[in-house]
């Protein structure tokens, strides 16, 4: 979830950048770097870590007078987050900034290496300078030199570059990554990928479609599009900054929720291709002698890891077990020495979770930290990291941290059965391809969410609720549940379909309410026995499922997917609306529900 500022003008370039910068901070990110230019002289400055590192090696900087800047928080892809890793990337001339991924930047870079360029860092961006420069030497025309260039990249992204030849210039591009362009009165151009940080300085903007590009200078915005000039229409920007972070959304956790296509790409990033899975972050090594999987982890987390569980055991032929950290560290666990410890936090401060990572630890076990925060604790003890990408989540109850957990800890399944070589290629390719539908998959229906908005209110009385599945669906059932738990106020549990008639089938009646995960591609016929049971007790059933359900009383229809994960993550994102209507209806505050934290670093 990387950020990008830029400014053409006469102002105070670094404060301006550094402050839309820190606009951009909710989005998470694990380095930062500024670079300015006034007539030749190029001034660029990078930190790991918070912004303020940033701000405190530029303490000493100024920058009056007209100019041109550039500015960049980063979210590792390609590389360690290290100075030399953070943007801006420099040229000989000319410096880059750039959200996204380049997916054919090793062929880009091993062409240019051929003609004698060296490269400072390990990440897909700088070829985007140095590209620019040999057509730049090539044709003497920058503009022509950065057209060529995006002609030749593949992938995701949001570029700026300045250069000292064109010192009064910032070329952009966007593709499937948010740029945004702005003039104030005095012609003065402003760009971002987010609105914040352009509050205050211009009243409406362009949001660039994909495909666009072009240059701006003082007084001077050119957009093009298929070599053509074009004219995008200009929408008025917000005047809040905390209503320009939600992006209209009423709740960070609304957002955070339609956000969830978005960052299932993030994840997805330098990760899924060729039909494969690859992990630059770590080396197939930690695998090897191991013949049980542990994962660890609390609350959502540990829903992900039980989610998991199912498929390490049914695709990666391993066994399996999953442990909530809170009682591991006190049941003095005998741990198997072939077993890799795999922990689960979206903060990676966990404390429950930390304690047994320690265990495992000074057990000699291997362990593999999966993760939304670079450098955090467990981020820092674990011997292995594969970082989720999520970015920062506002919102108290877990959503898209959910999601990339999921699917993270999916992709190593893969990535493990692929060493034991347990699947055929083709098996390999049609997971993969699952995995590259999910950003489809997640994606909000307008329609849908209103329907689940209407039908919320009959659900705001009753003494409880039932959500119930069977296999990946019951680890889902649980995190409805806790979704409802968290922000309602109400009493929900989660429930193995098959168990019902152990027991939790006596407090069905009608006042109780019956949420069932019907998925088409798993265990269909036996979950509709099961709530053809509650039916029968004239309990209150929601089925949500691809097919219609006649006994239900409401019903939620999905879509027909091939894979049951694509129906996992389809209805995930309905008990997320679900839950998040309800809350709305009794008034509370959905981003910060009583008595709970974000992180959770005590006992």
């Amino acid at each position: 979830m990387c950020g990008i500022v830029g400014y053409i003008g006469s102002k105070e370039k670094k404060s301006i950048i550094l402050s839309g910068l820190k606009e951009l901070e909710y989005r998470g990110y694990d380095s930062s770097g500024i670079a300015t230019m006034s007539g030749e002289k190029i001034d660029c400055f990078k930190a790991v870590g918070k912004l303020s590192n940033l701000e405190e090696k530029t303490k000493n900087f100024t920058s009056d007078g007209f100019g041109v800047a550039i500015g960049h928080t980063r979210w590792a892809t390609h590389g360690k987050p290290t100075e030399i890793n953070a943007h801006p990337h420099l040229g000989e001339y000319s410096f880059v900034t750039h959200n996204g991924i380049i997916e054919n930047y090793q062929e880009i870079k091993d062409e240019l290496e051929k003609d004698g360029v060296n490269f400072l860092s390990q990440t897909d961006t700088e070829v985007i300078v140095h590209l620019f420069e040999k057509f730049n030497e090539e044709l003497k025309d920058p503009f022509k030199a950065f057209e060529k260039t995006i002609s030749k990249l593949v992938g995701s992204y949001a570029i700026l570059i300045i250069s000292k030849a064109a010192g009064d210039t910032i070329f952009f591009a966007k593709n499937a990554v948010p740029m945004i362009i702005g003039q104030d009165d005095n012609g003065e151009v402003f760009f971002s990928s987010s609105d914040a940080p352009l509050i205050g300085y211009v009243k409406d903007v362009v949001y660039l479609d994909d495909k666009m590009y072009g240059y701006a200078k003082k007084g001077v915005v050119e957009i093009y599009k298929n070599h053509k000039t074009i004219k995008p229409q200009k929408h008025a920007l917000p005047t809040d900054r905390s209503y320009a972070q939600k992006e209209g959304f009423r709740f960070f956790m609304e957002k955070e929720i339609y956000e969830q296509s978005t960052v299932a790409t993030e994840t997805m990033m330098g990760r899924v291709k060729n039909g494969t899975i690859k992990f630059d972050e770590i080396s197939p090594e930690i695998f090897d002698g191991i013949d049980e999987i542990v994962l660890c982890a609390c609350g959502t987390s540990y829903h992900a890891a039980l989610t998991a569980s199912y498929l390490f055991e049914r695709v990666a032929k391993i066994r399996t077990k999953v442990e909530i950290a809170s009682e591991f560290r006190y049941k003095e666990p005998f741990l198997n020495k072939n077993s890799l410890f795999i922990v689960v936090s979206q903060s990676g401060e966990t404390a429950d979770t930390l304690e047994a990572l320690k265990i495992a630890k000074d057990a000699g076990l291997k362990t593999l930290a999966i993760c939304n925060v670079d450098n955090s604790s467990m981020v820092r003890l674990a011997g292995n990291v594969i970082l989720t990408r999520a970015g920062i989540e506002k919102g108290v109850a877990s959503t898209k941290a959910f999601t990339t957990q999921v699917m993270t800890l999916w992709m190593v399944v893969l990535y493990l059965a692929n060493l034991r070589k347990i699947l055929s290629n083709d098996e390999l390719k049609n997971e993969t391809k699952a995995l590259l539908n999910l950003p489809k998959v997640l994606e909000v229906d307008p329609k849908l969410h209103e329907k689940i908005r209407r039908i919320s209110k009959h659900y705001l009385h009753g003494h409880g609720f039932f959500f119930i599945g069977r296999d990946v669906f019951y680890p889902l059932a649980l995190e409805g549940a806790l979704k409802l738990k968290e922000i309602s106020y109400l009493h929900a549990e989660g429930y193995a379909s098959g168990e019902m008639k152990h027991g939790p089938i006596a407090l069905v009646d009608e006042g109780l309410f019956t949420i069932a995960l019907l998925p088409k591609n798993t265990l269909y016929e036996k979950t509709k026995s099961n709530v053809e049971e509650i039916a029968a007790r004239d309990g209150f059933v929601l089925a949500i499922s691809p097919l219609e359900f006649e006994l239900s009383d409401d019903f939620i229809k999905t879509s027909e997917q091939e894979h049951f994960m694509s129906e996992f993550f389809e209805m995930m994102v309905v008990l997320q609306l679900f839950a998040l209507e309800i809350s709305i209806r009794l008034g509370n505050d959905v981003d910060m529900p009583r008595n709970l934290a974000k992180s959770v670093t005590v006992e």
